[in-house]
């Protein structure tokens, strides 16, 4: 679980970080946009992963 976990953490990051990469490339606004909100949900996912180990180990 925690190894599938920081797999697809990983990912979503590499994918923003490419999409921050290709807006520095190219100018566009639309990959900046991309980025951020990637970016946003995975950290909105990684807070609520941490969230749910926390309650486990209270319980």
């Amino acid at each position: 679980m925690m190894l599938a976990f920081r797999l697809v953490f990983g990912l979503l990051l590499l994918c923003g970080l490419l999409s921050f990469a290709i807006y520095i490339a190219t100018g566009q606004v639309v990959w900046r946009r991309r980025g951020i909100v990637i970016v946003k949900w995975t950290v909105i996912a990684a807070l609520g992963f941490f969230a749910v180990l926390i309650v486990e180990r209270l319980t």
